[in-house]
């Protein structure tokens, strides 16, 4: 589990076909690989990967055919920045949201709108998952913990401080850009405790007004 706060930015140093799926090596002068092991998570653009090997300045780790086929890692390069995030510890602060690292799919840049000293990016999303990312709601972008600040038919838009655009890779962003992106879970569980999940039949008893009533929603 992840917040989206972005620990440090590195890349990809190594690509290397092997045996039907994908090894990578990402470099980092910047991340902390004192308390890493083999085994743990680092969220890389926002996809939970799993450290198969530990160097002083990275890591390497598999990316399954699963993972490629949701995220932009199939057409990354050597040399790609990546924002990198280790695993949420319990004693953490929660700054961002609640992060699996499971790239639900890839959105794009469509405008790009400068706003005082803010940014302004207006992304265009998979017509399925619209429905998951709400006015004031959480998405996380390439890794990053962000706030849906208006929404318009299957696009939405992130207002970008100059801090965050400092630490992470959005200053690279431009129109044109595909991101990883991962819905807020809560909609999504939201989704199945009402039976609403296509992907499953359920007999629920849990309604919207049961969920009003106990002040998940309004």
């Amino acid at each position: 589990m992840f917040t989206g706060i972005i620990e440090a930015t590195g890349h990809l140093s190594e690509l290397k076909l092997q045996q039907g799926d994908l090894s990578v090596r990402v470099k980092s002068s910047n991340l902390d690989m004192a308390d890493v092991h083999l085994g743990d998570s680092i969220a890389t653009n926002g996809v939970c990967l799993t450290v198969v090997e530990k160097f002083s300045d990275g890591f390497r780790a598999d990316v399954s055919n699963e993972t490629l086929s949701l995220t932009r890692f199939g057409d990354y390069k050597i040399g790609q920045t990546v924002n990198l995030e280790k695993a949420l510890q319990p004693i953490s602060r929660l700054g961002g949201h609640l992060v699996s690292g499971h790239i639900d799919g890839v959105a794009q840049i469509v405008a790009v709108i400068p706003n005082a000293r803010a940014t302004e990016y207006w992304l265009k999303a998979p017509s399925h998952l619209m429905k998951y990312i709400p006015y004031k709601g959480s998405v996380a972008i390439d890794g990053i913990s962000l706030t849906v600040n208006a929404i318009e038919d299957d696009r939405f838009k992130l207002t970008i401080v100059p801090h965050t655009a400092q630490e992470t890779t959005i200053a690279d962003f431009k129109v044109g850009t595909k991101v990883n992106l991962e819905v807020d879970q809560i909609a999504r569980y939201l989704e199945r405790l009402l039976g609403k999940d296509d992907t499953v039949k359920s007999e629920s008893t849990l309604t919207t007004s049961l969920l009003a009533q106990a002040g998940f929603i309004r």
